[in-house]
């Protein structure tokens, strides 16, 4: 029972901390709402869980043996970001259930995932320290907790971008909310270009 304990306190502490896919689920969760955000969240955690089971069952070594294509990542990371960021600086602020505007969806969840480096780094290093011998079994098994985990941890950012709603109720305050998600996602890309 000690190994499903490290795992999930592993999950929770990669899953929860900042990065590009919560402070999205934030954003979302301010702008739109948390049911409006559940497809982000669950395009986010099952694009997670796919990688983690990917990088268990084998992808690592094709990284070691083609170690470009993390830099290919890298950069795609960065620049998608970069577009995020882009979007959301530009974003006007009204907050309308009639515009056309919507929440993001699940593919850009999932697709955040696999552009986020901060994901293949908790996918390797969660896969050696759990499952180092690649046993298919644990792989699974940490694929499930980490499932479980990574929904309720995007989703409390999720939940918490609810709260400030209230105090986001007006373009102005919407835009500087959103220009401040933005910075940060500005922030993480340049972390990401960091040798």
């Amino acid at each position: 029972m000690s190994l499903i304990v490290s795992m999930a306190a592993f999950a929770l502490v990669a899953s929860i901390t900042p990065g590009p896919v919560n402070i999205v689920a934030l954003s979302s969760g301010a702008q739109f709402g948390l049911r409006a955000s559940q497809r982000h969240v669950l395009g986010a955690t099952l694009g997670f869980v796919v990688l983690l089971l990917l990088m268990g069952l084998g992808l690592h070594e094709v990284l070691q043996r083609w170690p470009a294509l993390t830099q290919v990542v890298r950069l795609a990371g960065v620049a998608f970001l970069l577009f995020m960021a882009w979007k959301l600086a530009a974003d006007d602020g009204q907050v309308d259930a009639a515009r056309s505007t919507r929440a993001p969806s699940m593919l850009y969840g999932a697709i955040m995932q696999w552009l986020n480096p901060k994901a293949w780094l908790a996918c390797v290093a969660g896969m050696g320290a759990f499952v180092a011998d690649g046993e298919a079994r644990l792989v699974w098994q940490f694929a499930a907790v980490y499932l479980v985990i990574c929904y309720l941890s995007v989703g409390c950012w999720a939940y918490a971008g609810t709260f400030l709603r209230g105090y986001l109720n007006n373009p102005r305050g919407m835009r500087l909310f959103n220009r401040a998600m933005a910075a940060l996602l500005v922030m993480s890309a340049g972390y990401l270009l960091l040798p």
